[in-house]
């Protein structure tokens, strides 16, 4: 399965006006001794092509110049080292946070985690099916909207009959409409992403992972997508939640995991670790 096009986009924030002085959540579903999610020493390197090399002397002339202008980036690679070593254990039945500034490595890990990333070294083990909600289907622009329900369906494990059983429910969660007809080329950017994480919603994992910054849509479909996910949420067995709101962290989950420039600092209670977040935030603020 590819990963999209986080371009096609917007960032969508839980957090609130009401959720201000909402207290922390509480333990909705029992937690398993059994583990779910097996993080063991992880690090994730990968290189950033594009850097620009020394420009041309003057001396050489314009012609030099201009044959040598397409070599310009060749060579030029930077090396992200963006998870260090992480290690933990989730267990079946929890809320699990990962929180962090921007860059902290907190989406990577997660993707890590769901297989959509190679880790460089250490191991991720899963019990059961896992799934990014929002990436882990892959259109394919030739096609129909109609045939990438179908074979999103099928990718995430439904069967042929549960795919045309939900069909309609994912045409009418995107709100496509008789789009659904036509070639995916056809469709906009928020139209083919709307579709991407209808389809997504589908299935209900073992253990679900939730990047919020995968929602997309306007107003009216991030907030059917927040309801969504959180019906989901309550039916699958483990859940991890990347979310830069502490409020969100919060009220969904009951752990939290900190990371920062791909280190994890803290894990624990959500509500000591957001707490001890929000100090270190206005120290650095």
């Amino acid at each position: 399965m590819a990963a999209t096009d986080d371009a096609a986009f917007d960032e969508i924030d839980f957090e609130d006006d009401d959720d201000q002085d909402q207290p922390p959540a509480t333990q909705r579903r029992p937690v398993s001794d059994i583990p779910a999610v097996i993080v063991d020493d992880v690090h994730v390197r990968y290189r950033v092509f594009g850097g620009r090399k020394r420009s041309v002397a003057p001396e050489m002339g314009r012609v030099r110049a201009m044959v040598n202008r397409s070599r310009k980036h060749v060579g030029a690679v930077t090396e992200v080292h963006a998870v260090q070593g992480v290690s933990f254990v989730a267990h079946h039945g929890e809320s699990i946070g990962i929180i962090g500034r921007n860059g902290a490595g907190k989406s990577t890990l997660l993707r890590a985690v769901a297989g959509l990333m190679p880790t460089s070294s250490g191991a991720v083990y899963v019990s059961g099916t896992s799934s990014l909600l929002g990436v882990n289907a892959a259109l394919m622009s030739s096609l129909t909207g109609e045939r990438n329900v179908m074979i999103g369906g099928l990718a995430l494990g439904l069967t042929p009959a549960q795919v045309r059983e939900r069909f309609d429910d994912v045409v009418e969660f995107a709100g496509i409409g008789d789009f659904i007809d036509l070639p995916m080329k056809a469709y906009s950017s928020g139209m083919a992403a709307r579709l991407r994480f209808a389809i997504s919603t589908a299935a209900v994992p073992d253990v679900l992972m939730i990047d919020e910054a995968l929602a997309t849509g306007d107003a009216e479909f991030r907030d059917r997508s927040k309801k969504k996910i959180d019906e989901i949420k309550d039916h699958a067995g483990t859940v991890f939640l990347v979310s830069h709101s502490m409020n969100s962290i919060e009220r969904m989950c009951e752990r939290a995991i900190w990371i920062d420039k791909g280190k994890l600092i803290a894990d624990g209670p959500a509500s000591e670790i957001a707490a001890e977040y929000r100090k270190a935030s206005k120290k650095k603020g």
